[in-house]
C-alpha cells in the first residue's frame, strides 16, 4: 500500500512538472515555428504554434540580409568569451584571497564588496559612461570586457564560500613543502575550484551573450554590435508600413538562445557539483 502511494505521488509530481515545462517551452516552440515560416506567411501573419512549414533556408538567408549578421555573431562570441575569462580569472584570485589570506580589515573589505550588489546599475550608468568616454573607449568593446577583469561581487562571494569549505590541512601541508599562497592557489586550490569556475563562466556567458543595454549605450556602429542588439536591427524596414521579416528575426532569436541552452546543458553537472561538500575529497 505504501509503495502504491509513493507511485501515485511520483506520478502526480512528474505530471505537474510536465505541464509546467510545456507552458514554459511553448514560447520557444512558437519562435521556432515563426523562424521556419515562409515570407508569404509573414506577410499575412498566419502563424501557428506548431510548425507547419519548414523553410530551413531561412537560416542561410539571414546572412544575406543588409545587416551584417555574421559580424553580430562574431562580436557576441568575442565579448562573451573574453568577459568569461576575465570574470573567472579575477574572481578566483580575489575570492581565494578573501578566504585564505590574513590581512587587517579583510572582513570589512569583504562586506564592502558585498554591499556593491545592492547598488542598482542605473545609478552607476552615467558615471561609467563619462569615465569610459574620457578614456576614449566609446564605440569599442573595452567597456563591455574590461570591467569583467575586476571581478564581480556575487562571483567573488561564490569563490570565497567554496574555498572556505576546503580543509586548512592542505594549506599547512603545502607550506611545509615550501609553497607560498600563490603556489597553493595554483597547484592545489585552483584544480579543486573547477566546478565553481565553470559555473561562473556559464553565468557570465549567459549574461553577456544576451546583454542588450551595455552594447546599446557604448556601441554606435552596426558592424560592432553583438547579436542581442543586432536582432533588433533586423526589424527595420525600408518602407514605413512594410512588415518586418519576422521569420528572419526569429532565426536571429534562435541563434541568440540556442548556444546558451547547449552550454547550460553540458555545464549543468558542474553547477550541481559546486554545491556539494568538498571537505572529504580534500582530506583524501
Amino acid at each position: 500500500m505504501a509503495e502504491l502511494k509513493v507511485y501515485k505521488s511520483t506520478a502526480f509530481t512528474y505530471a505537474g512538472l510536465l505541464i509546467a515545462s510545456s507552458v514554459f517551452f511553448a514560447p520557444l516552440v512558437f519562435v521556432v515555428s515563426i523562424a521556419l515560416s515562409s515570407d508569404q506567411t509573414v506577410s499575412t501573419g498566419s502563424f501557428s504554434l506548431i510548425p507547419t512549414e519548414f523553410r530551413w533556408d531561412n537560416f542561410v538567408r539571414i546572412f544575406q540580409t543588409q545587416q551584417p549578421v555574421g559580424n553580430f555573431v562574431l562580436n557576441s562570441v568575442i565579448i562573451s568569451v573574453l568577459s568569461a575569462v576575465g570574470q573567472v580569472f579575477s574572481s578566483a584570485l580575489v575570492g581565494y584571497a578573501f578566504a585564505r589570506l590574513r590581512a587587517r580589515g579583510k572582513n570589512i573589505t569583504f562586506m564592502i564588496v558585498l554591499a556593491t550588489m545592492m547598488i542598482p546599475a542605473q545609478i552607476t550608468m552615467i558615471p561609467q559612461f563619462i569615465l569610459f568616454k574620457e578614456l576614449g573607449w566609446i564605440n569599442t568593446f573595452l567597456p563591455l570586457i574590461i570591467p569583467n577583469f575586476f571581478g564581480n561581487a556575487y562571483n567573488i562571494f561564490l569563490i570565497r564560500q567554496f574555498v572556505t569549505r576546503l580543509p586548512l590541512e592542505m594549506d599547512e601541508a603545502a607550506m611545509v613543502d615550501g609553497l607560498g599562497y600563490f603556489g597553493i592557489f595554483r597547484r592545489i586550490v585552483l584544480p579543486m575550484m573547477t566546478p565553481v569556475l565553470i559555473a561562473i563562466a556559464i553565468f557570465t556567458l549567459t549574461w553577456t551573450w544576451g546583454d542588450f543595454m551595455g552594447p546599446l549605450i557604448y556601441l554606435n556602429e552596426d558592424t560592432k554590435m553583438p547579436l542581442a542588439l543586432g536582432v533588433q536591427l533586423l526589424t527595420s524596414t525600408s518602407q514605413e508600413l512594410q512588415t518586418p521579416p519576422w521569420n528572419l528575426v526569429m532565426v536571429g532569436t534562435v541563434f541568440l538562445s540556442l548556444p546558451m541552452i547547449i552550454i547550460y546543458y553540458f555545464g549543468q553537472k558542474y553547477m550541481y557539483e559546486m554545491n556539494l561538500s568538498t571537505g572529504s575529497a580534500g582530506v583524501k
